[in-house]
């Protein structure tokens, strides 16, 4: 076991931090700071992940209902500990334009930059204040950045990099991708570009991605090593098996990379300009002989077993979208044969089902009393309302007895007719009686609901792809020998840290923050 030195400041305790910056976004600093979360959680060190302020639309909800980025609620699971909102004070979620702030879990309002820059002196005591009571409850914070620390023309507006990494006082690892080429340019010009004080932070660099022969590095990695006096600690091998959630959908697989794995069961699953939590149906591509395409063209829908209308952070817009495609034409065509799909929506997905969606207050329009005619796939009707819903939920499939677990995070509320069945029946709470949610149509081939992470437990998962093979004359797959998406994961946050063990020198890391055999 290690443990790490704590400072003290005026008596009181405060935790030790490593930040993890990169030469740009989508570089990794998110599944390395999950490692080393993983990592000093493994050494019996209370470890908490924190990323002042977060750019993305796959958000997750922590248990007294505040809303915080994907990545940030997976650190913490890799640390083996609660998400909190402390861990990401401010997350922006972009809605084509403008991005709806939301600070200390709750949204503050639709901003551009602009306005937002405006307001960004405000924002900072709240930043502070949070990682202040996150720092005073462990020994050791892992600190992501964002994008690059060296963005000159937005470094004065910077909540998250070297302002984060001088406050908290955190050694600092940069992080480059291998696979975008240029990485010893990328690592030599992000460390120049620092301000002389913030180098003294670096204890490192690490490269990743690499795929091939070590060795063939050894030149670059000597002249990075005497260009900047920092060391490269380590060259960490790509292992797709490893990927943890991802940010936003920039990552996916586009659809025509799909065509040629092999499968018995076909899902489609709409790529909206707006997609959010995409990670709801990583579940279902885990699965045996199942292939998941994300969709944006006519072209690439063809015939699928299964067609999902995932998450979105404007639904109308994406709405619009669907239909200036054809791929609401395309969506209600299939539906209406009786070989065609099932039809799932998850949250706004599910909106798009209905048959109006109102939004009088302008909640998500730049317009007050918009009402927009939804897909006609299902009876019901929704209305968009000032106050975000955000709820930990969970209950049974009506009528299966099939445990549900996940979060609602949406705007509006949605009113069925007589003649749909709710699809799931909600348990009661300390804080709210039991209730219904989503939507199922009478020839059960439509299905709605609000409820992210619906996927994540093998039955209900499972359950769905053995009705589309029965459909198909399969036999179905037993649920049992499936993990859940929880163990799923498990696995791979061990993996994650054993991957820096066997691959990284944690020597002057550990170093840097005062850890000690305990």
């Amino acid at each position: 076991m290690m443990y790490v030195q704590r400072e003290t400041n005026g008596g009181a305790a405060r935790a030790r931090a490593l930040i993890v910056l990169g030469t740009s976004s989508h570089v990794g600093k998110s599944v390395i700071a999950t490692a080393f979360c993983r990592l000093f959680a493994e050494e019996g060190i209370r470890v908490a992940p924190f990323k002042a302020q977060n750019m993305a639309l796959n958000s997750f909800v922590v248990e007294v209902g505040g809303e915080i980025g994907r990545a940030q609620a997976a650190q913490a699971e890799a640390a083996g500990i609660e998400p909190t909102v402390d861990m990401n004070p401010v997350l922006l979620k972009p809605m084509r334009g403008v991005s709806q702030v939301v600070v200390d879990g709750a949204p503050i309002g639709v901003m551009s930059a602009r306005e937002y820059y405006n307001i960004k002196h405000e924002i900072w005591p709240r930043v502070t204040a949070a990682y202040d009571r996150l720092a005073r409850e462990c020994e050791l914070v892992v600190i992501e950045g964002a994008g690059s620390p060296v963005e000159i023309n937005l470094i004065e507006h910077d909540l998250t990099n070297m302002r984060m990494a001088r406050y908290a006082k955190a050694a600092a690892v940069i992080v480059a991708d291998i696979e975008r080429g240029g990485v010893f340019a990328h690592l030599v010009g992000t460390w120049e570009l620092l301000p002389r004080e913030d180098r003294d932070r670096v204890v490192g660099f690490v490269i990743n991605k690499f795929r091939g022969d070590e060795s063939l590095l050894a030149s670059g990695l000597d002249f990075i090593r005497t260009r900047t006096g920092v060391s490269v600690l380590g060259v960490l091998p790509y292992r797709a098996e490893l990927q943890v959630d991802q940010e936003d959908s920039l990552g996916l697989v586009p659809a025509g990379d799909q065509s040629s794995v092999a499968h018995e069961v076909d899902v489609a699953i709409a790529r909206l300009p707006g997609l959010s939590n995409f990670n709801d149906f990583d579940p279902l591509a885990r699965l045996s002989s199942v292939r998941v395409r994300y969709v944006s063209r006519v072209a690439d829908l063809g015939t699928p077993d299964l067609l999902i209308l995932p998450g979105t952070k404007t639904t109308v817009a994406d709405l619009a979208w669907l239909r200036s495609t054809g791929l609401a034409h395309a969506i209600q065509r299939l539906a209406g044969r009786d070989d065609g799909p099932i039809v799932i929506g998850v949250c706004g997905g599910y909106q798009m089902l209905g048959m109006r969606i109102d939004d009088v207050d302008g909640v998500e329009t730049d317009r007050p009393g918009v009402s927009v005619e939804g897909l006609g796939l299902l009876d019901v009707q929704t209305r968009f309302e000032p106050e975000k819903t955000r709820l930990r939920v969970s209950g049974r499939v009506r009528g299966a007895d099939l445990r549900v677990v996940g979060y609602e995070i949406h705007m509006g509320r949605t009113h069925l007719s007589d003649h749909v069945e709710p699809w799931i029946d909600i348990d009661a709470t300390v804080d709210s009686p039991a209730r219904e949610d989503g939507a199922v149509n009478a020839e059960r081939r439509v299905f709605g609901t609000y409820i992210h992470g619906i996927f994540d437990e093998p039955p209900v998962c499972v359950g769905v792809i053995n009705v589309a093979r029965a459909r198909r004359g399969l036999t179905p797959l037993d649920a049992l020998s499936h993990r859940s998406r929880h163990d799923e994961l498990a696995a791979r946050y061990a993996g994650l840290a054993e991957l820096l063990r066997q691959h990284i020198d944690l020597g002057p890391i550990r170093a840097a923050l005062g850890l000690t055999k305990g």
